[in-house]
This record gives C-alpha cells, structure tokens and sequence, in this order.
C-alpha cells in the first residue's frame, strides 16, 4: 500500500521565486528598470512580477520616489531574508559547481592584518602545489559574530576555542619589537635606546574594534615591560599616531614616517628582505599567549582542507 504524503505547507505557502528574485535584484537597484537590465528581462516583466509578489503578500513592497523606488517597511523586511536566502542557495550552487569540476573550494578566516602582511606572499606556493584548490577568504576582527551563513572550514585567531566543532591546533606565541626603515634609522640615530624611541615619532596599534584578540600591546605596554614609562615623554615629543588597522600602521613605516610595534610573524618577511629593520634588539614574547589554527572536525577526512591545514601548519613548525 501506497504511503501517502501530506501537503508541505511551508512550501506551498512559499511565493514565487522568480518573483522574488525580480524584487530583490529591483531592492537592491532601487530601480524596476536596472533590475530588468541585471537580470537580462524586460521592465514590463520585472512590474508584473512585483505585482504579483504583492498581490500574494497583501501589502506594498516598494514607493516610487521621483524615477527610483524605495522599499516600505513591510519591503524591508522582506529583503532582508529574501536577499540572506539568495545568497545561500548561490554559494552553495557555486560550491557544488566548482567541486564537479574538479575543483575544490576552501574557507579560511583570518585578520585583516594576517591576510595582507603573511598569507599575501605565502599563498603562490600553496597554490602551486594546490592547482585544485580555489581559496575563499574572509577576514575579520570579530570571530565570535560571523555573517550567516559563513562557516569556514579554518580560523587562524587567538583564541583557542571559537565554537563547537571544530579542533584547535597551537601555532606560536608573539614576539613583539619596534620596526622602522634603514631610511628613517639613519636620520634618526636616537632610536638606538629605549628613551630615544620612547621621545620619537610613534606609530601605535590601539585597541579600538580589536577586543577579540585578547591581550593586547601598545607602546604604552611594551615600553613598561623594559621599565620606561611613556609618561615621561618631553612636552615637546613628537606626535603618536593611533590607528586600530595594523595594516595602515606598518604601511606608514614603509614611508618612513615613525616607528612601529611589529608583530614577528606579519614583519618577519619584511625584517628577512630587508625593507625593515630593528632599530633596537629589546623585544617582548607573550609566552602565555598563542596563536591558533582552528578546523572543522567533519573535515578530518576532506583531504582538500586537511592539505590547506597541514601547509600552514608547516609553515609555523
């Protein structure tokens, strides 16, 4: 006997997806015309189907203000999970498109900072070894808050734990130390001691939008860990320049224009070629503090994502 299966009223109450793909791509123009051109169709096209989505919704999903259009509160709120839901069914097309074709894509969070000034110039010759791998990226400051939808197969963070599921590996501890130009040394022969840098021209990390990242080491700090206060800097010291973005940071000591706090594993490459130096050999290693490499613990046997797990792990062995 025949089971039969009753009606799935949560799809059948769901409207058209042609329709609401029209409202989305005239949401996100703000216009029915450059949607109809987004989507290849005609404007009449886009209008019926908008109609249609209103008709079955009850309400107005759009205001015409002069030759645009403007959603209604009910319009917003239905963009938002209409526009959340595209964009899962897209990635998880894309995911299973690339995979048919032999390709492999992988999810890496970082920093801002790691991306630019580590993974930048190390990724070639993972990807030279790796043909089959495509790498999506997404840097952060805030781990513990990802955008839905967005579960990355690795975390390179500070933090040992980020959420369930996933296995912490250790990658190292911070080794912190002052960083200029040859150019800026040169001019500036007082950087040999500890005073001379402290009364310079300071380029500082500060702590604003980075809470995540745990401990965390200004000029302030790191001067008081060899015994000089910062507070004892001459009324007519030069400026400190604050910024949260490390990235804004170092690029300012790449133009010479003050001395940095440089953390070993994003500066180390730019100590090794030369283009930095230490204008002093004192340094500060945070040993109660790491550096983790964090994956997804259903991946253990995905050899794609273990191969990127295993290389960076290498790179810090």
């Amino acid at each position: 006997m025949v089971k039969h299966i009753d009606p799935d009223m949560t799809l059948l109450k769901m409207p058209s997806l042609k329709a609401v793909k029209s409202f989305v791509a005239a949401a996100k123009y703000q216009s029915f015309t450059r949607a109809a051109e987004a989507l290849c169709v005609t404007q009449a096209a886009i209008s019926r189907q908008i109609r249609e989505l209103e008709a079955y919704l009850g309400v107005d999903l759009f205001k015409r203000v002069g030759r645009a259009v403007e959603l209604t509160e009910a319009g917003s709120i239905f963009f938002d999970a209409a526009q959340l839901s595209f964009v899962n069914i897209s990635q998880a097309a894309e995911r299973i498109r690339t995979n048919n074709a032999g390709k492999r894509t992988l999810t890496l969070c970082c920093s801002p900072a790691f991306s630019a000034l580590w993974l930048a110039a190390k990724l070639p010759g993972f990807f030279t070894k790796n043909a089959d791998i495509d790498l999506n990226l997404v840097t952060t400051q805030n781990f513990l808050s990802m955008e839905p939808g967005v579960t990355p197969d690795i975390f390179i963070t500070k933090m040992a734990r980020i959420q369930d599921g996933y296995r912490s590996y250790p990658l190292f501890h911070d080794v912190i130390y002052p960083v200029c130009t040859p150019r800026y040394k040169e001019e500036h022969p007082e950087l040999s001691s500890l005073e001379g840098l402290r009364d310079g021209v300071l380029l500082n990390l500060s702590p604003y939008g980075r809470s995540q990242v745990a401990e965390h080491v200004d000029w302030g700090v790191w001067l008081a860990y060899h015994d000089v206060d910062i507070e004892k800097r001459p009324h007519d010291s030069p400026h400190v320049f604050n910024a949260n973005d490390y990235n804004l940071v170092i690029s300012m000591v790449l133009t010479h224009q003050g001395v940095a706090l440089g953390w070993n594993h994003l500066v180390e490459n730019l100590i090794e070629n030369g283009t930095l130096i230490r204008p002093i050999e004192e340094e500060v290693v945070l040993h109660e503090s790491q550096h983790y490499l964090t994956f997804r613990e259903d991946r253990i046997n995905d050899d794609a994502c273990c191969r990127l797990r295993d290389w960076i792990l290498a790179q810090f062995s």
